[in-house]
């Protein structure tokens, strides 16, 4: 392989956001949703075989979409066999997401002559059965050359090197995991992962704008949308209004209490998890383990959610303090991309060993 350039890539193939990061200088993401064109009306409309993130959502109307990660892992994982056509149909939309990714990655690399082999370490939920992983690396076959998979919020704790005492909250989409970190790799007694996660709440969201608002016109991808942008659970701060359509006229409706009332409902479970981790750990670092929580994922993003989670913390463990780190988006993809770089040459060509 000396004579073969190596393009190291970590990737977070997320439930809403699917990133990735890369040694050629190559940062990026796209929202984790796939549009084949319905027929040929609108592939002309598209100008290509598929759509990606949100070019798929602006065009749902012509394309059959995808979103095929559900809960921070493939869907129909473990509801479906091979042989259903719904899991087939969302590894065939997973793969071209990740080919998307990586094709992107190679752009990159224009410049490199001769053939180049691509190796990946992807995350994963906290908590990812057997059957995931593989069906993880069944997405990466032929794509990627080599590829490692490894815990969502151990990726992240790698790559800010918190490797010691500390507790990553990584809220996502799909899911919320938990892992503490202990000098060690992270063991399944060291994780969490609960789904009580940015879906949730925007489900929560939604049904409580329906009940006051039930001649409002809407979808759930549309308060995803707004809470993203205004999600606040602080106790100060103006009202927050948002504007849906009531029999085709737009108008606008004070959504303040509902928007505060479904970002709150993460919580209990969140800090649930962290007491758990807490008092499974070894007493002598119970203490510090409570100082050092770290949030993470796009989730950690709700205004007022850091001090809303330490209160809680402070009402069930008489103690907690929480930061909130930086750049949460590729917090878990430069991670990966570290590990990728870090591991030795015998580990990969271990892997190429074991593949042939």
């Amino acid at each position: 392989m000396s004579d073969k350039h190596v393009l190291n890539v970590g990737i977070d193939l997320g439930t809403s956001r699917s990133v990735i990061a890369c040694d050629n200088g190559i940062r990026t993401f796209v929202s984790s949703y796939v549009g084949f064109p319905k027929d040929a009306i609108s592939k002309k409309l598209l100008g290509k075989d598929i759509a990606f993130g949100d070019d798929a959502l602006r065009n749902k109307m012509a394309v059959t979409l995808f979103r095929p990660f559900d809960k921070g892992m493939l869907k129909y994982t473990d509801e479906l066999t091979e042989k259903d056509a719904g899991y087939q149909k969302s590894i065939d939309a997973a793969k071209e997401l990740l080919r998307h990714l990586i094709d992107i990655a190679k752009e990159g690399s224009t410049d490199v002559e001769g053939e180049f082999i691509v190796r990946g370490v992807l995350g994963a939920p906290a908590m990812a059965s057997r059957k995931n992983k593989k069906v993880l690396l069944e997405i990466a076959s032929g794509i990627l050359d080599d590829v490692m998979i490894v815990s969502e919020p151990f990726a992240v704790a790698y790559g800010l090197n918190l490797l010691n005492n500390v507790l990553i909250v990584d809220i996502g989409a799909g899911t919320v995991d938990l892992c503490r970190m202990h000098g060690t790799m992270p063991s399944d007694e060291d994780q969490i992962t609960t789904t009580k996660a940015g879906d949730f709440v925007d489900s929560v969201f939604y049904d409580l704008i329906m009940k006051k608002h039930g001649d409002a016109n809407f979808t759930v991808n549309m308060v995803k949308r707004f809470k993203e942008e205004n999600a606040n659970i602080s106790e100060h701060g103006d009202s927050i209004f948002i504007e849906i359509p009531v029999k085709g006229k737009p108008e606008r409706h004070d959504v303040t209490n509902e928007l505060k009332m479904a970002c709150r409902e993460v919580v209990p479970e969140i800090v649930e998890g962290i007491r758990k981790l807490i008092a499974t750990f070894d007493p002598e670092f119970q203490a510090v383990l409570k100082e050092n929580v770290y949030l993470a994922g796009g989730g950690s993003q709700i205004a007022g959610l850091k001090k809303e989670i330490e209160d809680y913390m402070k009402k069930h463990l008489g103690y907690g303090k929480v930061t909130r780190i930086e750049e949460t988006l590729f917090a878990g993809a430069n991670g990966a991309l570290m590990l990728c770089k870090d591991m030795p040459e015998e580990y990969w060509n271990e892997i190429g060993s074991k593949k042939k």
